[in-house]
């Protein structure tokens, strides 16, 4: 049986801490399973022996970053027995040392979560970006803490999007403030005359259209596509779409809208083209529902996107 590990990485005092405290005492997430607690950096926030018997949980403390051998992973697990491990990790430490540590056999990193203070990020960025820009690239979630109404938070998502299209962002409002405004974030123009959906905002597009389908009614997009055609769609009717990783490596689906073409003997299956078309909203039998329905302007052919699957962050 695996042993998951949860690495919480990020700089001093950028929340990790509370976010350990938070999820420990979630009991959606913790139910007495005997955890082993890493502490890689001791900031203002700290864990009291009562904690961690509350928790049924041990705590290592390690001072360099030299000393996540083989050996001592090995060592907490012959002592301890965990059933999962938490690591708060040091924000100043290359991410290497614990993403390619050498875990015992069955220790498992099942997710990388960094903190960021939003008051801070932009300071960050700019005098420590290299440090920055490695944990942003490991993490599965993003969590930046501290945000007030003022908060850049669409520049701050491009700007982590740009380096991880996969991590989940999250903004929480700074302690005491108001909550935060809602953001419709789109890394594309809608009102513009074409709406250019770039290979790596497919997913994203994909969701918006099928959840909001009015607001693409008559707008024409350009997109990159590869092409889906099967008789039960029916006559000239083909999907330009992606294979789209739905919730794990093991769940992969193809999305996409159907579209109409007159020249459907012309497309390969499997073959790549730029799209352009106008959506209609219409009800479909493949949709269940009203739904996102193309009319081809025009295709060229196109190569293959680099990045194989799409992500729906």
């Amino acid at each position: 049986m695996e042993i998951p590990v949860y690495v919480l990485a990020g700089f001093l005092e950028s929340g990790k801490t509370t976010l350990m405290k938070e999820t420990m005492d979630d009991p959606e997430f913790s139910s007495g399973e005997k955890t082993l607690l890493i502490v890689c950096e001791e900031g203002e926030e700290e864990y009291s022996e009562e904690m961690l018997k509350r928790w049924n949980a041990a705590m290592e403390v390690v001072e360099d970053p030299d000393e996540l051998t083989a050996d001592f992973f090995m060592r907490c697990q012959k002592k301890y027995r965990p059933e999962r491990v938490m690591v708060e990790y040091n924000g100043t430490w290359k991410m290497e040392h614990i993403l390619d540590a050498k875990f015992p056999s069955r220790w498992v990193i099942v997710q990388v979560i960094t903190t960021v203070d939003a008051s801070t990020f932009d300071n960050y960025m700019s005098n420590m970006r290299p440090l920055m820009i490695e944990q942003l690239t490991g993490s599965d979630m993003i969590i930046f803490n501290r945000c007030s109404k003022d908060t850049k938070k669409a520049a701050y998502r491009r700007s982590i999007k740009v380096v991880n299209r996969k991590a989940s962002i999250y903004f929480e409002a700074f302690p005491g403030s108001e909550d935060l405004p809602e953001e419709d974030f789109l890394p594309f123009d809608v009102d513009a005359d074409e709406i250019v959906i770039e290979d790596d905002d497919f997913g994203i597009w994909y969701i918006d259209a099928m959840d909001n389908p009015q607001k693409y009614q008559g707008k024409t997009v350009k997109f990159k596509g590869m092409v889906y055609k099967a008789d039960r769609l029916g006559k000239n009717y083909f999907v330009p779409g992606r294979f789209a990783m739905t919730c794990c490596a093991d769940d992969v689906a193809f999305i996409g809208f159907l579209c109409r073409y007159d020249k459907i003997a012309d497309l390969k299956l499997r073959s790549w083209w730029t799209v352009t078309a106008k959506v209609n909203v219409e009800y479909t039998k493949e949709y269940r529902c009203e739904g996102p329905v193309l009319e081809a302007l025009s295709l060229e052919p196109a190569e293959k996107p680099e990045e194989k699957l799409v992500y729906f962050n």
